[in-house]
């Protein structure tokens, strides 16, 4: 694979937002926080404690038809940690009833700067199991709902649930 399809298979969007790397990781290593600055529509609940480090799971109850591309109505995915370095990064991969899982991973940096953190939300598709490459249907998500995500997460901490 060369770095040109590589580029292809991920969305990587940018935000400074005006707080700080603790407070916004504190947003995105909770499951409600997941659901909180979701701009599909899809994620509708969670079940689960804020994530801790890798390997930590937690539910996320769906709804493709938010979407309305597939016809899978409500279900429940397993949110995986993949990369945890508190206030830097967190990423995850999600498992379900698909098998083979699908193998697209999900995440964010933060980086301190001046007037707050920038924000890098990243959606990387390049390890997909072959049987989802062959299917054709990557991205699900596209970079203008990545990139919406981040000013809901921003609009999220500017009015903030007892939580964050």
């Amino acid at each position: 694979m060369t770095n040109e399809d590589q580029a292809v298979e991920r969305i990587e969007v940018q935000r400074t937002i005006p707080a700080d790397a603790a407070r916004i990781f504190s947003v995105l290593r909770d499951p409600r926080g997941h659901v909180a600055i979701d701009s599909s529509g899809m994620l509708q609940d969670s079940t689960g404690d804020p994530a801790s480090k890798v390997g930590d799971t937690f539910v996320v109850h769906m709804d493709r038809e938010s979407l309305n591309d597939f016809p899978m109505g409500h279900y429940d995915v397993t949110v995986v940690i993949t990369t945890y370095e508190a206030d830097r990064e967190i990423a995850w991969t999600i498992e379900g009833t698909i098998k083979p899982p699908i193998g697209h991973i999900y995440g964010y940096t933060l980086e301190p700067v001046e007037g707050g953190t920038l924000v890098t939300s990243y959606y990387d598709w390049s390890q997909i199991a072959p049987e989802w490459r062959e299917a054709n249907i990557f991205p699900v998500i596209s970079e203008l709902a990545v990139r919406a995500t981040l000013g809901i997460l921003e609009r999220t901490l500017a009015h903030p649930t007892p939580q964050w």
